[in-house]
């Protein structure tokens, strides 16, 4: 008779506890990104480059890479407003400088940096918002010539970019 008491008790937790953690719903990807299921959509507004310096298309570019990681790893739908999550700023910096100077003063690398700005808006948890300041680089040969090898260089800095961003918005470390 205490078993079976015992198991009715046990069965009646658990129940209660799954009722309990099924109201408490938060969408997990493979990317790790949490959020929430009221979350469908994201803006993600253009990216003007106010850099005296950089390639044409950079403004472009940025911003197509960031849409591509949200939409590639949160399934959030790109809305040209009023998203749920919204995305803006600008391409703040571009700069190419020299690295590991050598005895005879030459340069033998050189490092290409990117800055950009952006302010994040969760506009279903406002403690979630941020902006922020973003920069990365990378380094290459001096004997490389930038212009031949700056489209490999500025996709290398690009994903770096997009994913401390896409990190500091919706995976929460």
């Amino acid at each position: 008779m205490r078993t079976h008491a015992y198991r009715s008790f046990t069965l009646s937790f658990l129940l209660a506890t799954l009722m309990l953690l099924g109201g408490c719903k938060v969408n997990y990807s493979l990317s790790g990104a949490s959020i929430p299921p009221d979350v469908k959509t994201i803006t993600v507004k253009f990216f003007p480059k106010t850099a005296p310096l950089g390639p044409a298309n950079l403004s472009q570019t940025f911003t197509e890479r960031l849409k591509e990681k949200f939409i590639g790893q949160t399934g959030l739908t790109v809305v040209d407003r009023n998203g749920d999550l919204q995305l803006e700023g600008a391409i703040t910096g571009y700069s190419v400088a020299p690295q590991a100077i050598l005895p005879n003063e030459t340069a033998a690398k050189n490092r290409l940096t990117i800055t950009v700005s952006v302010k994040y808006t969760n506009t279903k948890d406002e403690k979630q918002s941020f902006e922020s300041s973003f920069s990365r680089f990378t380094d290459y040969s001096s004997s490389v010539n930038l212009a031949a090898a700056e489209d490999e260089l500025v996709r290398e800095v690009f994903d770096q970019l997009v994913d401390d961003i896409f990190n500091k918005a919706v995976i929460n470390w």
